[in-house]
């Protein structure tokens, strides 16, 4: 959304906030910017809203001059803009890889992945981290919380030691050794919590009104997402600046695929890419699919499940984006659609064995579920398209011990070697 101009263009020697105010998703009601992310009209979520003038100022040749990490779009963001309050490792601008081998697995014209396991903690998460905890900095807070199902987690604990700043994490109990253990290394407060990520949530929304701390994904929302917008820039930027026709986006909470969305509108509006069509599609776990399943029933309520997947970066039962990711999803003529979890473990050997890349979890997912729209006939094979990789696999070993194993164990011996014919093709 953007409003008339309420500031100047330049602050002394940082560069202008485009950022004016808080709009309501709904009733369209708008607020001062502030750490606050619910509509006290309508209880509705909490958007920026930018000022078009400073927007489109920002050109192709001013990113490119940027640095190779997401402040190069810091012009189409909320915060950042004065360097000394600048929380950052450097996120942003990672891979996007040709998948030729993939793509003719599966039968595809031309395939691209993001890899966002290349970011400094190995997750998207670094991206919307980034930019929540500058938002923090700029007002004043010396705390950062959140509650995560693992990639947020280090996220946050490892900028907020960057950054100087005091972290209080909470986790479900059960959340994968690998993600609490990359956690607590950096010697922030981690909470582990009795129960899953929507009870972690719920008692994080509880904690928020009753401390001064700048909870990411609670009061400082707002700005927090909006730093998934650098994805759809990069992949734009990427191409030579142009849309793809297609892509595949894993949910959890629905924000990253909406804020995809509303980064290739921004680029198209802002004649920094032709506006061309592009189609959007949802990927989730059928063990925690409250989106897929509103989309396959044609409604426009997401329903609360209880998870019960392997994927557990994806395992949030009540989605707080999950209508707008509906709205996107029909919007663009996509679809929203969900795999099990042996179809994800398969995703993620499948990716690994034709493109060399280790996804989590999440990965499979998105893998798995683009198999799946191409035997259902839902997205076009012969249409370029991007799938999303937002995490590394070595965050999430466990569902593969069964699979991951040695081709053989023998004697050092090169008859042994040759007799169980290691040798062979």
């Amino acid at each position: 959304m953007t409003v008339a101009p309420e500031r100047p263009a330049t602050i002394g020697s940082q560069s202008a906030n485009p950022a004016v105010s808080l709009a309501c998703r709904h009733c369209g009601a708008t607020f001062p910017l502030s750490p606050t992310h619910v509509c006290v009209e309508c209880f509705a979520p909490l958007e920026i809203a930018y000022d078009e003038a400073l927007l489109r100022r920002v050109t192709r040749a001013s990113i490119e001059a940027g640095p190779t990490n997401l402040w190069r779009y810091v012009g189409l963001l909320p915060a950042g803009h004065d360097p000394a309050h600048r929380v950052s490792l450097g996120a942003g601008w990672t891979p996007l890889r040709p998948a030729p081998r993939l793509a003719a697995e599966l039968g595809m014209r031309a395939l691209w992945v993001k890899d966002d396991s290349a970011n400094p903690t190995h997750s998207f998460k670094d991206r919307v981290v980034s930019v929540a905890l500058s938002a923090a900095r700029e007002h004043g807070f010396a705390t950062v919380a959140c509650a995560s199902t693992g990639n947020l987690a280090q996220s946050v604990a490892a900028h907020a030691a960057s950054a100087g700043l005091r972290s209080v994490v909470l986790i479900p109990h059960d959340l994968e050794d690998g993600k609490t253990v990359s956690t607590a290394v950096y010697s922030g407060t981690l909470v582990a919590i009795d129960g899953n990520y929507d009870d972690v949530n719920r008692l994080c929304s509880e904690l928020s009104g009753e401390y001064e701390w700048a909870f990411v994904n609670v009061n400082v929302r707002p700005f927090y997402a909006e730093g998934s917008k650098t994805l759809g820039y990069e992949v734009a930027e990427q191409l030579g600046w142009r849309l793809p026709e297609q892509v595949v986006v894993p949910i959890a909470s629905g924000s990253l695929l909406t804020k995809i969305d509303k980064a290739f509108g921004e680029l198209g509006r802002l004649d920094l890419v032709e506006p061309t069509p592009y189609r959007v599609f949802g990927a989730q776990a059928e063990g925690c699919n409250p989106v897929a399943a509103a989309f396959a029933r044609g409604v426009d309520t997401v329903a609360p499940v209880k998870p019960s997947t392997i994927a557990k970066s994806l395992s949030i039962g009540n989605p707080a984006d999950g209508p707008y990711a509906l709205d996107v999803a029909r919007r663009t003529g996509g679809a929203i659609t969900d795999v099990t979890d042996p179809e994800i473990i398969d995703g993620i050997r499948l990716l690994a064995r034709t493109e060399g890349v280790f996804g989590e979890t999440a990965g499979g997912v998105t893998v798995a579920c683009l198999a799946r729209l191409l035997r259902e006939g839902l997205l076009d094979p012969d249409a370029e398209t991007v799938i999303f990789n937002t995490g590394d696999g070595l965050k999430t070993l466990d569902p593969l011990v069964s699979t991951g194993r040695p081709t053989a164990t023998i004697r050092p011996s090169l008859t042994a070697f040759e007799a169980a014919g290691l040798g062979d093709g």
